[in-house]
Parts: C-alpha cells; structure tokens; sequence
C-alpha cells in the first residue's frame, strides 16, 4: 500500500443561499448547536483555539481554526483517537440560489486502519451534511437521541 493520506469526504445540496450555510457553520450558536454539537466556546476566527462538546461525551474536543475565508471556506484541525492532528475543509458554493457544502478531511495513511477511518468519517460528515439540511430547511434536529444506543448499557 501506497503511504498516500486518506480523505474522507461528503457534500450536499442546502436549499438556503451561501451566507445564511455559512453562517450556521461559521457561528456555531446559529447553527451548529442546533444540529451538531451542543457546545463551543466560540466562533470560526482565523488561529482561535475552540473547544466543543458534543452531545454524547462529557469531554471537550479542541479545534484549532485554520483559514476563514466568508462565504467559501473554513479549515480547522483536530485531534483524531490516534492522536494524529487531521485537517477538515468546509467548503461552500453557489447553485442556483442555493449552497452545496463539501467537506473532506485527511490525515491518515492507506493502510487497513487508514481504510477504516475513512470510511468511519465519511460516515460521519454525510451524517453531519444531513443533519446540516435538515436543520437548515426544516428547524429539524436529526442527532438529538440518534446514537444514544451506542453509549448505553
């Protein structure tokens, strides 16, 4: 196997214009602990240093914020469970009045556990991107209990 970082990635369609997408992602109290996670100590601001929880751990998860860029791009880096630094891409796009987010994120190698990460993590961001929809278009929040079953008993 070839020593190529991986890259898990995922996007969709939000029928919602680019700064209102933006915003909800860019600002988590307008978005993303909504439908995502259910703390962070702040905004996306290039070199901030963000804590997040989520809604199924007691523990806090450090996000280092890379390039902003309004209306297009936000980069962070976070710790994977292997404790290698992965980087995140959030990229937003006009269509038609509505706004396609794409997401990808690296930092493992090809190897058999690389593999399982990949596909563990673009699990993950098309839940995200679904979870992104559904809030943004409807007011749904699609996490709240769904993987309660993986914590309990």
């Amino acid at each position: 196997m070839s020593n190529n970082l991986l890259t898990a990635t995922a996007s969709i369609q939000v029928l919602k214009p680019v700064a209102e997408v933006f915003e909800m992602i860019q600002n988590p109290q307008k978005g993303m602990v909504n439908f995502w996670i259910n703390k962070s100590s702040g905004p996306f601001t290039e070199g901030a240093m963000l804590q997040w929880g989520f809604p199924e751990f007691d523990e806090q998860f450090p996000v280092r914020v890379g390039k902003v860029i309004d209306d297009e791009l936000i980069t962070f880096y976070w710790e994977a469970e292997n404790g290698k630094e992965h980087e995140v891409k959030m990229a937003f796009a006009d269509y038609k009045g509505s706004t396609v987010v794409t997401i990808t994120e690296s930092g493992e190698p090809n190897t058999p556990e690389g593999l399982k990460w990949a596909i563990g993590n673009t699990e993950g961001w098309a839940n995200f991107c679904a979870c992104l929809k559904a809030w943004a278009e409807h007011g749904i929040n699609l996490r709240k209990g769904a993987f309660d079953y993986r914590f309990e008993g």
